[in-house]
């Protein structure tokens, strides 16, 4: 039978990208297998873990064993060991599998906490009211408030609240141009009549290129990361990365703003 998946996103269940680069990586998961999924809102109280993205999975008919499950990697691993998606790092030598984990730690890693300040401390209002549009005004404030001093307590015990606006600014720019030259390299590599190119410049994608073509949707379509979508605007390969991935596998979900 084929397995019923729901994806909960955090956000209105719309055809287009949501704020999230997690719960954009888990779609492109799905995508990649050629899985058909629905999508949901979800919140944090009801997944497991406390945490956006999560899926219900359902291998029967009946719908009651539907089972909930959260993080984007145990997702993946989970729906691989089950023989429900195939292993996208398959073919890859134990360097590639090393490099490739590497590349998804910089951004996960990494990049999502110079992201988090940018969204929750330099744009605040509009990460709050992005994200909570559907809890009404006053109780917002609250929880915003509360959302606001857990982050930032996150940020501090991590080590990027202890640096400076213009280090996270450097080190953002940094990891990006890196991106950028190595998808440059790859679409070189990249055989004539061949429409897509991955991050490591094989014919198909990995588990890397999951993540990447999540953050760097995410970057693009959220209100509160002006800076890093003008970042990402100026860097012709990783936008044309992303483009072809998106018409190829999202062509029903509206387009982000390329230019």
């Amino acid at each position: 039978m084929t397995p019923t998946i729901t994806v909960y996103r955090g956000f209105p269940t719309t055809a287009a990208h949501v704020w999230s680069p997690f719960a954009i990586k888990l779609e492109a998961r799905l995508r990649f297998a050629g899985l058909t999924y629905t999508i949901e809102q979800g919140s944090p109280r009801t997944g497991p873990r406390g945490k956006i993205p999560y899926i219900s999975l359902n291998t029967s008919k009946d719908i009651v064993d539907a089972e909930f499950f959260s993080d984007t990697q145990l997702i993946s691993d989970l729906l691989k060991e089950n023989g429900i998606v195939p292993d996208l790092n398959e073919a890859l030598s134990p360097a590639e599998t090393a490099i490739d984990l590497a590349l998804t730690a910089l951004l996960e890693d990494k990049l999502y906490f110079y992201n988090a300040v940018e969204r929750w401390n330099d744009n605040y209002y509009t990460m709050r009211d992005g994200i909570m549009a559907s809890i009404p005004y006053p109780l917002r404030v609250v929880i915003g408030y509360i959302a606001w001093r857990q982050c930032n307590a996150t940020l501090h015990g991590q080590g990027t609240g202890r640096f400076s606006a213009d280090e996270i600014n450097s080190f953002r720019e940094k990891i990006w141009s890196s991106f950028d030259n190595l998808l440059a390299d790859a679409r070189h590599k990249t055989a004539s009549g061949q429409k897509l190119f991955w991050a490591l410049g094989g014919k198909e994608p990995s588990e890397a290129d999951t993540a990447l073509f999540g953050f760097i949707v995410a970057g693009l379509v959220c209100d509160a990361s002006p800076v890093s979508a003008k970042l990402i605007r100026g860097l012709p390969n990783v936008l044309e990365y992303a483009r072809r991935i998106h018409e190829t596998y999202f062509p029903d979900y509206e387009a982000p703003k390329w230019d």
